[in-house]
């Protein structure tokens, strides 16, 4: 039989980030991301976690060393696109990562410093939160925190606009490209992110209608996936967050329709082919 060479590329992105067992955040909304905006997903488990719609009932950290096995696997036969990084239990894995991505030149890392679940349970030791800001946020393309991770990197609270402006310029100052600081938290009918573009020094807003609904569980996961995904396919910071946007808004009102679970259920991540 003749076997053709052909030479299709996929655009290629992993996910480093926890597994949460419920399908609606973490590892599971990264890789359904990159599937349904056209793209090859990859996974490096940087911990385990027993979670459903109602919340998080237990945290197995898997050892930095395997998380290393898992990225050296990934990169040094398959390679990257882009990368988006997760949910990271403990300073010494925030330094494994850190380490692996500097030590195989990764690109376009999206950044989303998970520290509570939607339910409200804490996803992060405390002291590895200054570890985000020295190994990680330096090497990031772009950090989506909501407003409570942005007020905790910064350790003050965010009140209003103008504040939220002020607060993506000092993250800024931690050495990402851009900080996108999602709005969701704040009163209103409006839900509106802000885009701060470092090099630019440049404000972007993004306003979006609020979709009122429960099924709001891995929303923050499936924006930064969907960022990475449009960043691995060439375009611009300020696009691949357009483009995001317009997905996840799609996500949570298509998922608003749905019944899963008897918590904060999924958004419906496969929209464009089903449902």
């Amino acid at each position: 039989m003749n076997h053709k060479n052909t030479s299709e590329a996929y655009y290629r992105v992993v996910t480093i980030a926890g597994s949460d067992s419920g399908g609606g955040a973490g590892i599971q909304a990264d890789l359904k991301t990159f599937s349904a905006t056209g793209c090859y997903g990859m996974s490096v488990i940087t911990a385990l976690t027993a979670q459903n719609t109602k919340g998080v009932t237990g945290i197995h950290a898997v050892p930095p060393s395997f998380v290393r096995e898992q990225m050296e696997a990934v990169f040094t036969d398959i390679g990257a696109d882009a990368v988006k990084i997760g949910m990271l239990f403990s300073v010494e894995l925030i330094e494994a990562v850190a380490q692996e991505l500097v030590k195989y030149k990764v690109d376009n890392i999206v950044l989303d410093p998970v520290m509570v679940a939607q339910s409200g349970d804490k996803l992060l030791q405390d002291d590895a939160i200054d570890a985000i800001k020295t190994h990680l946020i330096p090497l990031a393309c772009v950090v989506t925190p909501n407003l409570p991770e942005a007020s905790v990197l910064l350790n003050r609270k965010l009140d209003g606009m103008e504040d939220v402006r002020t607060g993506a310029k000092e993250l800024s100052m931690f050495g990402s490209r851009s900080v996108l600081i999602k709005g969701g938290h704040l009163e209103g009918n409006d839900s509106t992110d802000l885009l701060y573009l470092s090099g630019e020094n440049r404000f972007i807003v993004f306003k979006g209608e609020r979709i009122n609904t429960l099924n709001n569980h891995g929303t923050g996961c499936t924006l930064s996936s969907a960022i990475a995904s449009y960043l691995a396919k060439g375009y611009e910071i300020e696009n691949a967050v357009r483009k995001a946007k317009t997905y996840i808004n799609g996500a949570i009102r298509a998922g608003s329709k749905y019944k899963l679970g008897h918590g904060h259920g999924p958004v419906h991540h496969f929209y464009k082919f089903w449902g």
